[in-house]
């Protein structure tokens, strides 16, 4: 658990008396542990994440059994205060809004948090819906909190009302692409993947898609190669469910389960297939990737292949060469770069 406080979550040690005493749903972009410094003022507080990484954190800290992670929050508890750590889609933060406030008290607080840059100023036009009046409480190191009273009627959470759906055409076939907010490929196929598509070869065996999305890859695989068997994780879980959607959509079947890296994985597989994240809400973040790519022949058998694409500026050969006897580039569009790493 990340020790040192975020700017967003400094800005709020000095606003705790806005939850004293409340039943308090905290959700949204969280990274550090600041919910186990607020437990302390809280009458009860809950934890919602759509982040297995950070789920992970928590369930080794006394906040464990507190702690939900889903891509749909499941309480029978009304609380009296939300407070979001506004993500840096707003799509997703409107998700999180609609899928948490039916959990919430009428006259409870709601408490929109960020940074800045990752568009907290956006908060009053959030809250509308739900709020008749919102204040900015706070403002501090390019970070605002806002508050509002939850005076509106809320309407009862649909999943299918927040599911964007869209046809992706590509070789000559059609895929149905089911996607919930904020999922990489959520609404358009995008150009890296599509390289990678490409120049996949015919797989077999036990296949993974590292880092799912909203399934694209997983699900082009599968139809594809039939025999193959195919898993799929990610550390997000709307985009599991999206995943899930998207090869149930298309008649395919799949193992589709969370995964920090490689923290609920088993090997051995046949090939490893991946468009691998470096981007963490606002941030650039490389470890993970990179821990992958270190990673990754330990969860391969002897004649198993690794194939990935990445932005061309990322230097993803040294790291690859490393573990990997044989690490070629098999195309390049000056943009993006699909490699393939084997032992042999």
């Amino acid at each position: 658990m990340q020790q040192s406080l975020t700017t967003v979550s400094q800005m709020l040690t000095r606003n705790e008396q806005y939850f004293d005493n409340r039943s308090l749903l905290i959700c949204g972009a969280m990274e550090d542990g600041y919910p186990l410094q607020l437990s302390d003022c809280c009458q009860q507080l809950s934890i919602f994440t759509c982040d297995y990484h950070y789920y992970c954190q928590l369930r080794e800290t006394p906040l464990a059994a507190q702690t939900q992670y889903s891509h749909s929050y499941q309480s029978e508890t009304k609380h009296d205060a939300l407070l979001l750590y506004l993500p840096k889609s707003k799509a997703e933060g409107r998700y999180l809004l609609a899928n948490t406030l039916p959990s919430m008290q009428p006259g409870a607080l709601i408490a929109l948090a960020g940074e800045n840059r990752g568009g907290i100023r956006s908060a009053p036009d959030l809250l509308a819906p739900y709020c008749s009046q919102v204040t900015k409480v706070d403002s501090a190191r390019r970070c605002s909190l806002y508050i509002g009273v939850l005076d509106k009627e809320v309407p009862p959470f649909a999943l299918a009302q927040w599911i964007n759906e869209y046809s992706l055409e590509h070789q000559g076939e059609q895929f149905t692409i089911k996607a919930l907010p904020g999922v990489f490929s959520s609404g358009h196929l995008d150009e890296g993947t599509e390289l990678l598509l490409d120049h996949l070869p015919k797989l077999s065996g036990r296949v993974l898609d590292f880092g799912c999305g909203a399934g694209v890859i997983g699900s082009w695989i599968k139809r594809h190669n039939p025999q193959a068997e195919i898993e799929m994780v990610d550390i997000n879980a709307l985009a599991l469910e999206s995943s899930r959607l998207t090869l149930e959509s298309n008649g395919l079947e799949g193992k589709v389960y969370p995964s920090d890296v490689f923290s609920d994985i088993s090997p051995k597989f046949d090939y490893i297939v991946s468009n691998p994240p470096f981007h963490a809400g606002l941030k650039t973040h490389y470890a993970a990737t990179e821990q992958f790519l270190a990673r990754s022949a330990q969860y391969l058998s002897n004649e198993a292949k690794l194939i990935i694409v990445a932005n061309a500026f990322l230097q993803y050969l040294p790291i690859m060469g490393q573990d990997f006897r044989k690490v070629k580039t098999v195309a390049d569009n000056r943009k993006f770069r699909v490699y393939l790493a084997a032992d042999h």
